[in-house]
């Protein structure tokens, strides 16, 4: 989609601060953290949220619920960490781009 936000970070028409890409999947820092590490791991393509999804998306699905235990572990979350899928206006969330986010580690003006 063109207006989306996250569909213009995946073709590079605005910034963001990457940990990891392939074909697939982009994750980066969340412009708002609410931890000193906070990602968010997006499809490059554009699935507005878990409602919309189908089994043809479950391989996707699977690559970045994945994906978050080793960003996690990158990002020094050895600890743990916590993952949230916001689903809709009504589960939070507020872009209608699919993405998990992973954050853990305490405050985020902690931030390395």
């Amino acid at each position: 989609m063109s207006d989306c936000i996250f569909c213009k970070i995946v073709r590079g028409e605005l910034p963001a601060s990457k940990v990891y890409e392939d074909e697939e999947l982009l994750a980066f820092h969340d412009i708002h953290p609410f931890a000193r590490v906070h990602l968010l791991i997006i499809p490059k393509l554009h699935v507005a949220s878990l409602a919309d999804c189908t089994v043809a998306h479950q391989d996707l699905l699977g690559k970045m619920l994945l994906l978050a235990p080793r960003l996690a572990k990158e990002s020094g979350l050895d600890a743990g960490f916590k993952t949230l899928i916001n689903t809709g206006r009504g589960g939070g969330q507020e872009v209608f781009h699919i993405h998990v986010h992973v954050f853990g580690g305490g405050d985020p003006a902690k931030r390395a």
